[in-house]
């Protein structure tokens, strides 16, 4: 077992970007410690080997411990980790992912700063999620009325389609079983979509609290981003699930979206759409940028190493 020092940190470089990692893995009554550059879970049927840097987002459940040295080589590697209630449907905390990147931060700042960008990125996020309509014109109270409309539109039409009876949107916080079988497979989809969401989120160097069409929740653009998806790819996989069976909804729901994120190659998208929604303009320039490279804003424009202390005089 290597200890945390005697190992270098992985350079930038080195690590496994975040459209070509897992989309999620849920966990729960177990123990997470780290191997070398990989983390280890032990449970009642043995011991599994997991790679760090191919995790986009870990979620812990009821009943597991993680160790000091694990979550060293999870922020190292840039994993997120959230800590969830029972069949995920509940979020407790996260721990950051890491990013080395301001670019995208600043470009959120930017749209989301003047009001009238930040509607404009709402309606992009709306044409995203509905490409045979124009919300030009609209205003954001109006968006979020059609939103609610297509929304019932799109379980109605996926009630339709799988047979599932369908008696309306029924979740209770905090309470998974409250509703039927496909209100729970629903809610189980939506929260792996919700830490999906998270960990590009928090790869990229966004900030999760500042949404454009959510907003006063610290998570809102992790839901913005989450819910470009929900109609396309959440609510047709919870309705598939409901259909063949009632019976162990949670995780059946949770393998039947990670398959499907994998199939439709879903990571590449976000990615992508996170940089076409905050810089359309921007998208080569900010991956090129070189992620080992600190630009200081002082007097004289440098360019300095990260990682290496510099003792700076500047003039503010």
């Amino acid at each position: 077992m290597s200890t945390i020092g005697s190992r270098p940190a992985s350079s930038p470089r080195e690590l496994t970007r975040v459209s070509d990692r897992s989309s999620f893995i849920y966990l729960e009554r177990c123990t997470i410690h780290r191997d070398a550059n990989a983390i280890t879970v032990e449970d009642a049927d043995g011991t599994t080997h997991i790679p760090s840097a191919t995790i986009g987002t870990l979620l812990l459940g009821p009943g597991t411990r993680i160790t000091h040295q694990a979550m060293s080589v999870l922020g190292e590697t840039g994993a997120c980790v959230a800590w969830v209630g029972e069949h995920g449907v509940r979020y407790y905390a996260g721990g950051r992912a890491l990013s080395r990147s301001a670019a995208l931060a600043e470009a959120q700042a930017t749209q989301w700063a003047n009001r009238r960008t930040r509607l404009e990125v709402a309606r992009a996020m709306y044409r995203c999620r509905f490409p045979d309509e124009d919300p030009s014109g609209l205003t954001r109270q109006e968006l979020l009325g059609r939103e609610g409309r297509r929304m019932k539109d799109c379980y109605r039409a996926q009630a339709q389609r799988t047979g599932v009876p369908w008696k309306g949107r029924r979740y209770t916080p905090g309470d998974f079983t409250s509703g039927d079988a496909v209100n729970q497979a629903i809610t189980a989809a939506a929260q792996a979509m919700y830490g999906v969401a998270h960990a590009v989120v928090s790869a990229l160097g966004c900030s999760p609290a500042l949404g454009f069409v959510h907003s006063g929740h610290e998570l809102s653009f992790v839901l913005d981003i989450a819910d470009l998806y929900k109609t396309e790819v959440g609510i047709p996989v919870a309705f598939d699930v409901a259909a063949e069976s009632p019976e162990d909804i949670g995780p059946r729901t949770r393998r039947a979206l990670r398959n499907q994120i994998h199939h439709l190659r879903l990571l590449d998208r976000v990615v992508t759409d996170i940089h076409s929604l905050l810089a359309p303009d921007q998208s080569a320039s900010l991956t090129t940028d070189d992620p080992d490279e600190v630009r200081l804003q002082t007097d004289r424009d440098q360019h300095v190493a990260a990682g290496v202390n510099y003792a700076l005089e500047a003039s503010w």
